[in-house]
C-alpha cells in the first residue's frame, strides 16, 4: 500500500502544527496515518484514479483518533 501522493505528510505535518499553535490552539496533536490515500481510506497505488475502485468508506479508526 502507498501514501497519499496529493500532500504529503512529512513536508506538511510540521507546518499544519505551527499555524495552529500561532492560532491559538494549544492543545493539538499531529499524527502521520501510514499507508493511508488523501481520503483516508487504505490504498494500492495511493493515485486518485484509484479513488472508484476503494469500497472502504472513511475509517473508524481515523474518525476515533480525531475524536480524541
Amino acid at each position: 500500500m502507498k501514501p497519499d501522493f496529493q500532500v504529503t505528510a512529512k513536508s506538511n505535518l510540521s507546518s499544519i502544527k505551527r499555524a495552529l499553535t500561532k492560532g491559538g490552539n494549544s492543545t493539538l496533536k499531529t499524527i502521520e496515518l501510514d499507508r493511508l490515500n488523501h481520503l483516508f481510506r487504505h490504498c494500492k497505488t495511493g493515485s486518485s484514479t484509484e479513488y472508484e475502485q476503494i469500497e472502504e468508506t472513511f475509517l473508524p479508526e481515523v474518525l476515533k483518533i480525531i475524536q480524541n
